[in-house]
């Protein structure tokens, strides 16, 4: 990560506390610690190291903030934020995951402030405003509901785009006016609005 021009060391120090092996299908074991990403179940990906990386250091985190975070998916990402000491609120849609996520979390002792299975679309109104928010699936466009859930100076990791995306963050400056800048292009696997 460092070579690729990583240099949060709290990132680091995090991703190197998360065990990655155990949240891949044990035939990918011996590839966990490549900068690969890896299916995991219902159609859905383990995020490359470096995509992980990247949206942690976006978010520029800090012990106690509350982080949204939408599409648990395995729960790495959600671990390595859990390892840089935000509360953590996460939102899987597919059930599949939801279950098996679970588990692993127990587990692990990973304990997300809250874990819903629901539709990240709509973020979770009642638990807002967040310190920041990201988003592990590639969003068509950037979703309202989450904008309104960012507290002032929060800010929005989010991949934007259909085939590959943008990595845009977004921070909230005043009440209706938002910041934007752009990261590179990533590939995630789709937001897809509701539960499965």
């Amino acid at each position: 990560m460092r070579e690729k021009g990583i240099i949060d060391e709290r990132v680091l120090d995090a991703m190197n506390s998360v065990p990655r092996h155990l949240f891949l299908d044990s035939s990918f074991l011996e590839h966990a610690y490549m900068d690969k990403a890896f299916p995991i179940g219902a159609d859905q990906t383990i995020s490359h190291p470096y995509t992980v990386a990247v949206q942690s250091a976006l978010l520029q985190v800090q012990a106690g903030d509350k982080v949204l975070e939408i599409g648990t998916g395995s729960g790495y990402q959600c671990a390595v934020l859990l390892e840089m000491k935000a509360q953590v609120y996460t939102i899987e849609r597919q059930n599949l995951l939801y279950k098996k996520t679970t588990q692993l979390f127990r587990k692990l002792h990973y304990r997300p402030r809250k874990f819903v299975f629901g539709d990240g679309y709509l973020g979770l109104p009642d638990d807002a405003p967040f310190d920041s928010i990201i988003v592990t699936c590639g969003a068509p466009d950037v979703p309202q509901s989450l904008l309104s859930q960012l507290k002032i100076g929060g800010r929005l990791v989010i991949p934007v785009g259909d085939e590959s995306q943008e990595m845009t963050l977004i921070i909230r400056e005043e009440a209706a006016r938002f910041s934007q800048q752009s990261f590179g292009e990533f590939r995630f696997v789709p937001f897809l609005v509701g539960k499965k």
